[in-house]
């Protein structure tokens, strides 16, 4: 009689295992909530935004006249131009003063239509002197005057001169990209052209916060309502309106990268707040990188507000540090 094969032992996968106390209100500190309170009441003083064309509302947030502050300047910024299949392309490049032990390609967030390299000065001033690397921010084309796809093109092209000029400007081939919010979604359309049009594999890491992948919208974001805490559901449909308003189909890859083959990316970390209108795009999505084979790592924060890292406080303070961590290992 033949015995039976042993079966292997199976063990739980841990990156992704999320405690359910995360999501217990009784979580959030109190300094967190006192920030998520500071916002609504921001954000609820204002009538109605988006009366205002986006243009109007890109020049008051460069002005420091937006809802929140404006982070002073890097001293360590510099803009260059490349070439792009629209025009040339604005890159905001800051470098620490040792040489770069990497570059991290940053796509700021903004629903594509708000948004600049320059007003994420403070977190990617922080990023250099953490990590050692440089930062690469790109100032994509925005909608609604310029709506899908040229965004994810001119990423496209910014993703491609890094490949070609990288090494010889900052002496480096060790390469991450990520992004905030419409700049993550924008990071993994990223990955996906240069794996699918250009057979490249470039980044060794991801960072992904915040991020939309679903712009037929998740149950979190179309069940938020209108509680301006950062991003509404409101926000969010009018963001996707403006963004794809000369027919983008909300099944494109890059579009909804939720909806791709997701297989050949880099190790992600998926950092998110439980108080975030975008919750299930990040809880949804993050299983969907670790069974496309890829490492994922995921980061719940009680409270936290959609793209809470950008707001002062012990929750932003933490998750930075994991994220900096992260890329400064990849």
């Amino acid at each position: 009689m033949t015995s039976a094969r042993p079966q292997a032992t199976l063990r739980p996968s841990t990156p992704l295992l999320v405690d359910p106390a995360l999501f217990d209100p009784a979580s959030v500190a109190p300094d967190t909530r006192a920030v998520n309170a500071s916002i609504v009441k921001a954000l609820g003083a204002i009538p109605d935004r988006w009366v205002f064309p986006m243009a109007v509302l890109r020049k008051l947030r460069l002005e420091g006249k937006g809802p929140f502050p404006l982070s002073p300047e890097s001293p360590l910024a510099q803009v260059i131009e490349i070439d792009g299949p629209r025009g040339p392309i604005p890159l905001r490049i800051l470098t620490p003063a040792a040489p770069p032990k990497g570059v991290y390609l940053h796509l700021h967030g903004g629903g594509w239509c708000l948004g600049s390299a320059r007003e994420n000065d403070g977190l990617n001033h922080r990023f250099v002197e953490r990590t050692g690397f440089a930062v690469v921010s790109v100032d994509y084309r925005l909608a609604p005057e310029l709506p899908y796809p040229a965004g994810p093109d001119d990423c496209e092209a910014a993703a491609l001169w890094l490949v070609r000029e990288g090494p010889g400007r900052f002496g480096t081939e060790r390469f991450a990209i990520g992004g905030e919010s419409a700049g993550a979604n924008l990071a993994v359309a990223t990955l996906l052209r240069l794996r699918d049009r250009h057979g490249l594999a470039p980044f060794r890491a991801a960072s992904l916060n915040a991020g939309a992948y679903d712009l037929g919208l998740t149950p979190s974001a179309r069940r938020w309502g209108d509680e301006p805490l950062v991003l509404n559901t409101r926000d969010i449909n009018v963001f996707v309106g403006h963004y794809l308003r000369e027919g983008g189909d909300i099944g494109t890859d890059d579009v909804s990268p939720l909806q791709a083959d997701l297989t050949g990316l880099p190790p992600a970390l998926f950092t998110i707040g439980t108080r975030d209108a975008l919750l299930d795009d990040t809880l949804f999505m993050a299983p969907r990188w670790l069974s496309a084979g890829n490492p994922a790592e995921l980061a719940v924060y009680p409270g936290g507000c959609h793209v809470f890292v950008g707001f002062p406080g012990s929750l932003a303070d933490q998750a930075l540090a994991r994220i900096h961590a992260f890329i400064g290992t990849c």
